[in-house]
């Protein structure tokens, strides 16, 4: 009895096997490639070996030889960012999860042997889990759905890791644009404070016009100082992003943002591409379907969460008598007396209900994010276009028609003073509109493909460890 329940466990272990995972030679790394090369084209690396290491390092310092563009810091970052090669390690235990829930249970041999009084009783059993071999391929497919949504993370946290490069690197550069508009307004406030002292020790101005001279070159000081602070914080965090140490922390940046585009895009579906391709939606749909997985696998095993059989060989040797054999088997079953699987069924139909009620939720937040901000991409652009077409042309007239009334007389020093507080307030306008553009592109991008900063409860994992344990409820 006993051999041929060990040949019927093995022949059961035998199919359970044919639809087991295999460990893949990336860790599921092609997903994620596949996933962001379509969003922003770029190459992706999962750090395991010192050859792997050395080739980032080497690539690396190639891409901070030269002066970084956007996208070049986004590439370095992708390769060198610690913090994600921890979400590709998560996504590498997600497979051990995957491998781990599609293996048969191991099945149990037990040998004990009793003596007394010159006898002896020698007991052998092979226990094997039948039911948990029987949820099998339920249990293999619900991991399948989590090791789908480790991929999709895994993706996501590098789509936001890119997303948050290319914000920090436009303040970076927008810091260094505006440090370099007011060293030279500094300069120039410095000179008329300098003359304002000269003409008021002639009597020329009073001193209430020397007092505005001097508090113009004191706040500008003052202001060149913040921005100083501000781009060097932006550099630093980019910095951060990028995962450099100190021999890449000298890496060089543009003195000014990208003109704004020609034209701002037409996204007359935007909603519905926000809807088709987020990756946190993606993400929230995977749980549901493996919540419907874990319901059936849990209503399936409402009454019975505990089937053991054991075949039993027992060898009896006594001193008066010839020695004989027994054979048998031994099955456990839990009775469902005072627990019928209510308890379990109540948790599971909840928390599947709690993951699309989160899932419709979600759904309407990205429809709202996705109108809102196009509206602000469009808006920034016109408001950034105006700055470019309307103002800063029109101070330029202005500058130039004063210089000419300065040179021939007609008006004053201080009221070219006055015209370059006013024209150097524009061009700061200025630089602040391109910066919130090209800010607002980045967060239009986000808003279709995410990426974006999570959401609360966005993308939280509902456990279903109380709806289908892995063990098959015991």
């Amino acid at each position: 009895m006993t051999h041929h329940f060990a040949r019927g466990l093995l022949v059961l272990i035998a199919l359970g096997l044919s639809g087991c995972a295999a460990f893949s030679p990336d860790s599921g790394m092609t997903a994620v490639s596949d996933l962001t090369s379509q969003t922003i084209n770029k190459d992706v690396a999962f750090v395991r070996s010192a050859d792997g290491a050395g080739a980032v390092d080497a690539r690396v310092r190639l891409l901070l030889s030269r002066t970084l563009s956007a996208e070049t810091a986004v590439q370095i970052a992708l390769l060198n960012n610690k913090g994600l090669q921890g979400a590709y390690n998560e996504l590498a235990l997600a497979e051990t999860e995957l491998v781990e829930q599609s293996l048969p249970p191991n099945p149990v041999f037990s040998v004990s042997r009793i003596t007394g009084n010159g006898a002896s009783e020698i007991e052998r059993q092979v226990v094997g889990d039948i039911l948990a071999l029987a949820t099998l391929p339920f249990r293999s497919e619900i991991a399948r759905d989590r090791f789908r949504q480790a991929q999709l993370r895994a993706a996501l946290a590098t789509l936001r890791l890119a997303a948050d490069v290319r914000r920090a690197y436009l303040r970076a550069v927008a810091g260094n644009e505006m440090v370099v508009l007011l060293t030279d307004a500094k300069a120039t406030a410095e000179s008329t404070a300098q003359l304002a002292v000269k003409l008021g020790e002639t009597g020329s101005i009073n001193k209430l016009d020397q007092a505005r001279e001097q508090v113009f070159y004191a706040e500008t000081t003052a202001d060149l100082a913040t921005a100083r602070q501000s781009a060097t914080s932006a550099r630093e965090r980019l910095a951060r992003l990028m995962g450099l140490w100190d021999d890449g922390l000298d890496f060089r940046l543009p003195n000014q943002l990208p003109p704004l585009p020609r034209r701002p895009q037409a996204l007359p579906s935007i909603e519905a591409d926000a809807v088709a391709h987020r990756i946190d939606l993606q993400i929230a749909r995977l749980e549901l379907t493996a919540l419907a997985r874990s319901l059936n696998l849990t209503e399936a095993t409402r009454f019975v969460t505990l089937l053991d059989l054991a075949g039993i060989y027992r060898r009896t040797q006594d001193p008066e008598g010839a020695p004989f054999r027994e054979r048998g088997f031994d099955v456990q079953f839990q009775i469902p007396i005072f627990d019928g699987g209510e308890v379990r069924m109540r948790q599971a139909a909840e928390t599947y209900n709690l993951a699309f009620n989160r899932l419709t939720e979600r759904a309407v937040n990205v429809r709202s994010e996705a109108r809102d901000t196009y509206r602000a991409y469009r808006s920034t652009y016109d408001i950034a276009s105006h700055y470019q077409r309307e103002i800063l042309p029109l101070r330029k007239i202005i500058t130039e028609e004063m210089q000419l009334r300065f040179s021939s007389m007609q008006v004053d020093i201080f009221a070219l003073l006055t015209e370059a507080r006013q024209r150097l307030a524009s061009l700061r306008g200025a630089i602040d509109a391109r910066q919130n553009f090209f800010l607002a592109q980045a967060d239009l991008q986000t808003a279709i493909n995410g990426g974006g900063a999570p959401a609360a409860g966005a993308d939280n994992s509902t456990t279903i460890a109380a709806a289908a344990p892995a063990d098959g409820g015991h």
